[in-house]
């Protein structure tokens, strides 16, 4: 699919029209679908384990302090 850029440039443009006349709706509906077709890029496939990545990194760093406990490494020593 060589013109998939022009169809995620359009889509982008879409969502940008519709955020601009307060659209929501149609703004995220344009912008689910240019991420569709970003990440069905060779590109944008490393896209999911990427924010994956970055939440599982979230998530361990705001475990201790959601959880209560302290964690001596991550606070660099007991307080």
């Amino acid at each position: 699919m060589p013109s998939v850029g022009l169809l995620i440039l359009f889509a982008i443009l879409g969502a940008f029209i519709c955020a601009k006349t307060r659209s929501a709706a149609g703004a995220v509906v344009f912008s689910l679908v240019a991420l569709v077709l970003f990440i069905g890029t060779p590109a944008g496939q490393s896209l999911p384990g990427a924010i994956s990545t970055l939440m599982s990194t979230v998530d361990q760093a705001t475990t201790p302090a959601l959880s209560g406990t302290q964690d001596a490494d991550a606070e660099g020593g007991p307080r």
